[in-house]
């Protein structure tokens, strides 16, 4: 049985919505999921895992956050590596281009993404909980 960690952060509740429904989308495909944010996410147990989905919102100028995610992307970036990786968040502003920088910063790190990043303006509506469930789904 493969196993998938989803990780976020989130401010308001939006992405940590998508989380679940991320993790949902994996455990219907047949995985063993952990879902946590980053502050309770145990970093030194992700060799165990085949799937990775990471989850933060916008913030600021398009950016990730650079208090708690961004710090805690940099330190596992270097181990996602032959691991199916996914992308998600909320926006509140903008057009999604902290998405475009985050992915291109993935795909030069020489991680493999398994879809394009996917972004929910505010809530998630149900076309974006349907997109999470497919990443969740093709992270297995």
């Amino acid at each position: 049985m493969s196993k998938v960690a989803v990780v976020y952060w989130s401010g308001t509740g939006n992405t940590a919505a998508m989380a679940d429904a991320v993790a949902k989308g994996a455990t219907n495909a047949g995985a063993e999921v952990t879902c946590a944010d980053t502050s309770t996410f145990d970093s030194s147990k992700l060799s165990e895992y085949s799937g990775v989905a990471l989850g933060c919102p916008a913030m600021g100028a398009e950016q990730l956050d650079d208090a708690e995610f961004e710090p805690f992307y940099e330190s596992i970036k270097g181990s996602l590596g032959g691991k199916k990786v996914g992308l998600f968040g909320s926006y509140g502003w903008g057009d999604g281009e902290w998405m475009r920088t985050w992915q291109a910063d993935a795909r030069d790190s020489g991680l493999s993404l398994v879809m394009d990043g996917v972004i929910a303006h505010e809530a998630p509506d149900d076309t974006a909980v349907a997109e999470c469930e497919s990443l969740g789904a093709a992270l297995v």
